[in-house]
C-alpha cells in the first residue's frame, strides 16, 4: 500500500494560503497606520519651527492630537479584524482631510505639505480600485481649487490659467498611473496566487489548497453531524502510455482523467492532484453510497471514452478507493489513507473499479 501519510506530511500547509483578501488588507492597514505617524512627525516638526501661541500652531497641534485618537482606535481599539477596503478607504479619507486642513494654515497651494496628496493618490490607487481612485483624485483637485480660489483663474486666455491647470494636472496623472500599475499587479497577484492554489497540468485543485479545504469542510461536518466522503483515484496504464507514446502522451491522459472527473462531480465537491496519475474527490456533505454513483460513473466513463493523442485515439481505465469522515477515520489524513488502502485493493483485484473501505476490510 501507497506510504499516503509520509506523502501528505511533505504537502500538508502550516497556515492558510498566503494571498487571501483579507491578509492583504492586514499588511494595508499596518502601513496605513505608518503613514499617519509620518503625517503627524512631519506637522509636529513644522509645529515646533513655528512661533509658539499663534493661532495656526494652536489648530497645527488639534489636527495632530485628532489624527492620533484616529490612529489608536483604527489601529489598536478595531484592529486588523476590521481591515478591508471600507476601512482602508475612511483612512485615506482621513489622510487626504488631514493633508488639506494643514496645508489650509501653512501657505495653502504653497504650503510644504501640498505635495503630500501625491502620497494619498499613489496608497489608494495601491489599495483601492481605478474608480475610488479617479474619485480620490477629483476631491484632491476640487480641495487643490478650494486652496487656490484667490489665485485661481477661469479665463483660459489669461497665462495664471494655463498656469493652474498645469498644477493640477499632476494629481490626474499620478492617479491614472497608479490605477494602471495597481491593476497590472493585481492581475499578477491573481495569476500567482492562481498558481499557488492549483495543480499547472490539470488545473484542478493542487494538494496544500485541498488540504486546506478538506480541514475546514471536516470541521463544518463535525460541527453539524454530517458526512464527507473522499474517494482517491489511480490511473491503471500510464506507464504503458508513456513508454509506447511518450510522456507528452501521458500528460494528456492525465488531463483527460481530470476532465473526466470534473464532469462528473458536483460544482460543490473538490477535486484535486494528488501527484502522477493519483487523483482525490472530496465529495462535501455526502456519505458513501451517494458519493459511490458519481465514482462509478467517473471509472465507466473514463473506460468508455478515449482521448486523442496527436491524431491517435487512445484509452485509459483507473482504480478507485473510498472513506468517509467520521466513520473510517477521525481527521482527513486517516480517511485519505483508508481511502489509500481501498484504492490497493481495486488495483490488486484486477483494476478499473471502485472499493469501499469498511471496518476492519475493504469492500469492492
Amino acid at each position: 500500500m501507497k506510504q499516503a501519510c509520509k506523502s501528505m506530511e511533505e504537502v500538508a500547509p502550516d497556515s492558510s494560503p498566503a494571498w487571501g483578501a483579507h491578509s492583504r488588507y492586514v499588511r494595508y492597514d499596518r502601513i496605513m497606520g505608518y503613514i499617519s505617524w509620518f503625517l503627524i512627525a512631519l506637522v509636529a516638526l513644522d509645529i515646533a519651527i513655528l512661533p509658539s501661541g499663534t493661532t495656526e500652531t494652536l489648530y497645527l497641534a488639534l489636527y495632530c492630537i485628532f489624527l492620533l485618537v484616529y490612529n489608536v482606535v483604527a489601529r489598536h481599539v478595531i484592529g486588523p479584524k476590521a481591515a478591508g477596503p471600507v476601512k482602508t478607504f475612511i483612512d485615506l479619507i482621513v489622510f487626504l482631510s488631514f493633508t488639506i486642513a494643514v496645508s489650509q494654515l501653512t501657505g495653502k497651494t504653497d504650503s510644504p505639505f501640498i505635495s503630500l496628496i501625491y502620497l494619498v493618490l499613489m496608497a489608494t490607487s495601491l489599495t483601492q480600485g481605478r474608480k475610488v481612485t479617479y474619485s480620490m483624485a477629483t476631491i484632491a483637485v476640487i480641495a487643490y481649487i478650494f486652496l487656490a480660489a484667490e489665485e485661481v483663474s477661469l479665463n483660459i486666455f489669461e497665462e495664471t490659467f494655463v498656469s493652474n491647470i498645469l498644477e493640477i494636472l499632476p494629481f490626474m496623472l499620478i492617479a491614472h498611473l497608479g490605477a494602471m500599475l495597481s491593476s497590472e499587479a493585481e492581475n499578477a497577484r491573481q495569476v500567482a496566487e492562481q498558481l499557488s492554489l492549483t495543480d499547472e497540468i490539470t488545473g484542478l485543485h493542487n494538494m496544500r489548497n485541498f488540504l486546506n479545504l478538506a480541514a475546514a469542510h471536516k470541521e463544518l461536518a463535525q460541527r453539524n453531524g454530517t458526512t464527507l466522503t473522499i474517494c482517491m483515484l489511480d490511473a491503471d496504464n500510464l506507464k504503458k502510455i508513456n513508454d509506447r507514446y511518450g510522456h507528452f502522451a501521458g500528460t494528456e491522459m492525465i488531463r483527460h482523467i481530470a476532465r473526466t472527473i470534473n464532469r462528473n462531480i458536483r460544482s460543490s465537491d473538490i477535486a484535486a492532484r494528488y501527484g502522477g496519475d493519483e487523483f482525490l474527490v472530496m465529495f462535501t456533505g455526502s456519505g458513501k453510497e451517494s458519493s459511490l454513483i458519481a465514482v462509478r460513473r467517473i471509472v465507466t466513463n473514463l473506460a468508455s471514452t478515449p482521448f486523442d493523442f496527436e491524431g491517435t485515439q487512445l484509452s485509459t481505465t483507473i482504480s478507485a478507493g473510498v472513506a468517509a469522515f467520521p466513520e473510517d477515520g477521525s481527521d482527513v489524513r486517516t480517511v485519505i489513507m483508508k481511502a489509500d488502502g481501498a484504492l490497493y485493493v481495486s488495483k490488486q483485484e484486477g483494476k478499473n473499479r471502485v472499493t469501499v473501505h469498511t471496518a476492519g476490510d475493504s469492500t469492492t
